[in-house]
């Protein structure tokens, strides 16, 4: 099924009236592309660890998107009326750009670009694709979503090559599509705790799971509000997450238990490693991934 596309070039200012404009006429959703709301948003209090400077370069025109049916009729028609009248009470814009978007590409088009990924431990295979397992070869098979962990990011692939979980009860908390913890299991975990504060993602992981045929406690919450114990944890967030649970994650953690820390941009190492520290942690083990590291820590000894 193919969908028309409309797209309005204006300005910062009037770009939340023409998206209203497009809700008033039936849109069901608006995507607005406005290189100052990110502007704003790296000046705010929000940390960022990874900023992608290329989109500083962006133009300073704001587009305002949407796209209908093309059997429905009154759309633009009623769009275009709306636009007018807003012209009238001085708000500007200027080209109306008129396209069309094959639904089927839309949905899929994203899934090419993921492949099989082999890790030592286990090889994670998307659904959409025919793959004959070697002999010995663990698969998880896997269908992302929307959510977070396909196993191709470098944070994700590291923390499946520093896995070792045989026998052992598992925590996964910002768990994402489900990946760590479902390949955890699959690799001889005892059990497997996940959470993750996004609804969202909850049920993708649960979908996951069982997918794979995997028994797995998986619920929306914050790590933080738990006392779940387990042997091992991944924690796969950003530097100030995992910066955050420097001083409460112990509790989760049973003797000579294993922590796995990812998601840390290379500039912000050195805080996370001192935050840790300071907790009475040691590193056993450390990965470098393109621009990402990963960290494999456990309790200091006396």
């Amino acid at each position: 099924m193919k969908y028309k596309t409309i797209t309005v070039f204006t300005n910062h200012n009037d770009a939340d009236l023409i998206s209203s404009a497009m809700f008033d006429a039936g849109a069901g959703g608006v995507s607005i592309l406005d290189k100052q709301d990110f502007l704003d948003l790296v000046k705010s209090d929000v940390i960022w660890d990874y900023v992608d400077e290329s989109v500083l370069s962006q133009s300073e025109v704001v587009k305002v998107s949407t796209m209908y049916e093309p059997t429905d009729t009154d759309f633009l028609a009623t769009l275009e009326a709306n636009l007018e009248e807003m012209k009238k009470n001085g708000v500007q814009f200027g080209e109306i750009l008129l396209g069309e978007i094959d639904a089927a590409d839309y949905e899929n088009e994203w899934k090419k670009y993921y492949n099989p990924i082999k890790t030592k431990n286990i090889t994670i295979v998307p659904t959409w694709i025919e793959y004959k397992a070697s002999e010995g070869e663990k698969i998880m098979r896997l269908d992302p979503g929307m959510a977070f962990g396909t196993g191709s990011h470098a944070t994700t692939r590291m923390c499946l090559e520093l896995m070792d979980v045989e026998g052992k009860d598992i925590i996964d908390v910002g768990c994402g599509s489900g990946i760590l913890g479902i390949a955890a299991k699959i690799c001889g975990a005892k059990s497997v705790y996940m959470c993750d504060i996004d609804e969202q993602a909850v049920e993708f992981a649960k979908r996951n799971a069982e997918l794979n045929k995997v028994d797995a406690t998986i619920e929306k919450a914050d790590l933080l509000e738990g006392d779940q114990q387990a042997d091992f944890i991944f924690a796969n967030i950003t530097a100030d997450i995992l910066m955050r649970f420097s001083k409460s994650i112990g509790k989760h953690l049973r003797p000579n238990g294993t922590i796995v820390l990812s998601g840390i941009i290379d500039t912000r190492l050195d805080e996370v490693i001192q935050c840790y520290e300071d907790a009475g942690y040691e590193i056993v083990e450390r990965m470098a991934m393109d621009d990402w590291r990963a960290l494999k820590l456990k309790r200091k000894q006396n």
